[in-house]
């Protein structure tokens, strides 16, 4: 499977704005797999961001939970983001976004399996970058 130019540029774009305007660290453009070296429908890139940008509301009722019974304080780490470059003007289908969850590598404990969500970093003709939260299927209201 070969990863068209437009495909490329985008991932590099996106891969700047990453590096240059909001500070993320160990960047890497991925176009295989790191499990098993098979392709990835398309480039992902994962990064570590300066500071933490999410937590799931199953990890925050846990960390609660944790924080109540130990009383220490509650650590909001940066983790590495898996982020999927597309252009505004493509269509994605349900399909074609479960086959880039797919392609992930598992999380670590204390939920292993396919990530949760990934970003999904919409470009404009104009080159601006918009960033969404993508889940895999549906998540519960966060808790205030």
């Amino acid at each position: 499977m070969s990863v068209s130019d437009h495909v490329r540029q985008l991932a590099g774009s996106v891969f700047n704005n990453l590096k240059h305007q909001h500070d993320w660290t160990q960047l890497q453009i991925l176009t295989h797999s790191p499990l098993d070296n098979s392709p990835l429908p398309r480039p992902i890139i994962s990064g570590l961001p300066p500071r933490r940008l999410y937590l799931h509301p199953d990890d925050q009722i846990e960390i609660i939970r944790s924080h109540r019974s130990s009383g220490e304080p509650m650590e909001e780490k940066p983790e590495i983001e898996w982020v999927l470059p597309t252009h505004l003007a493509e269509k994605w289908t349900l399909k074609s976004f479960a086959s880039v969850f797919d392609s992930l590598p598992s999380e670590p404990s204390p939920t292993p399996g396919r990530p949760k969500r990934i970003i999904l970093a919409t470009i404009h003709d104009d080159s601006t970058v918009v960033y969404y939260f993508m889940h895999d299927g549906i998540v519960k209201p966060r808790q205030n």
